[in-house]
């Protein structure tokens, strides 16, 4: 295997433009018995090439139980990394390492661990949108498809530390009546969301269902006609008769809403800025002439300490059981 020098966390190098790139990915993954894991929010090339689309909970589920020998993972880093932690034989794959994520880094491991530490009688449960050390702290880890299922299936008495994402543990809280000491992180993604503008798209669009991720702002979730996960909400949007759908999270899953449905119209809403769609820019980072470009030299790879890994794959084991007892 030729050794190539990664420069700023990604393989900087020229593409053919005359090459079929989407081809030429399908004949490197038979080769090298390799499996491409795309979450929605990539761009949609990206999730056209890809073996298998989803969510969080979706992908960590594909990622335990495939047969590949590579994993290619087009998503952001802690996804990467939670494929590593359940496959640590496997080889795993990140196109463009600088694929991080917002929420992940609003939880620093030190000052986590000093947290937890003043809350000795809490089980800490993570959204799974996080660092594999924050990981490695946490008793069980949740998605936004089973959050609200995992806290249920607690003691009430039980008391609880929620990481990292403030605005999906308030959810969780409203839905489940249950007091939880939250870490005060968030996405900047869901967070920019602008109220104002989107009472007034729900104006002009009146027979336009508002749809929402967990992960925004109580005030933004105050007016949604229906809060989910990325997976729910495009379920939601098949199985609705509703013919417009005002879309709150990122715009990567409006290419599969298309797809499923395309006699219905699909309106991201609007964030807070001058923009007119809400992009997450660490996973628009990742392009198919990376993905191409990995897959062929396979780097950047995902590397961690056998401790670390171990670590962090008990509680994630934990939800997975959870997940599968419930029918999660």
């Amino acid at each position: 295997m030729e050794t190539l020098l990664l420069k700023n966390g990604f393989l900087n190098m020229e593409v053919d433009p005359s090459l079929d790139i989407f081809e030429e990915i399908k004949k490197l993954k038979k080769e090298k018995n390799a499996i491409l894991l795309a979450h929605y929010y990539q761009e949609n090339d990206i999730q056209d090439a890809a073996d298998y689309i989803g969510d969080s909970l979706g992908l960590s589920q594909q990622a335990a139980k495939t047969d590949a020998d590579v994993i290619v993972f087009a998503g952001v880093h802690f996804m990467a990394e939670t494929a590593k932690i359940l496959c640590p034989e496997k080889k795993v794959l990140l196109p463009d390492l600088r694929a991080g994520c917002s929420l992940a880094d609003s939880c620093p491991p030190k000052e986590f661990a000093n947290f937890k530490a003043q809350h000795p009688d809490h089980i800490v449960i993570t959204y799974i949108n996080c660092s594999a050390e924050i990981k490695a702290l946490s008793d069980i880890i949740c998605t936004s498809s089973n959050a609200v299922q995992i806290v249920e299936s607690l003691p009430p008495q039980q008391k609880i530390i929620f990481a990292p994402d403030k605005n999906l543990g308030n959810y969780i809280s409203k839905k489940t009546g249950r007091e939880m000491v939250l870490w005060n992180g968030s996405c900047m993604v869901h967070e920019i969301f602008s109220l104002e503008k989107i009472t007034k798209l729900k104006h002009y669009h009146p027979n336009a269902k508002f749809i929402a991720h967990p992960e925004c702002e109580q005030a933004v979730l105050a007016l949604a006609d229906f809060i989910g996960s990325t997976t729910a909400l495009l379920s939601y949007t098949i199985k609705s008769p509703a013919k417009e759908f005002i879309v709150a999270t990122e715009t990567g899953i409006l290419h599969q809403m298309e797809k499923s449905s395309p006699e219905k119209t699909f309106i991201p809403a609007p964030p807070n800025n001058n923009c007119a769609c809400n992009d997450c820019p660490h996973m628009k980072l990742n392009t198919l002439e990376k993905l191409y470009l990995c897959l062929k030299y396979e780097q950047p790879e995902i590397k961690m300490s056998k401790s670390l890994l171990d670590k962090a794959r008990l509680p994630i084991n934990r939800m997975l059981e959870l997940s599968a007892k419930y029918g999660l």
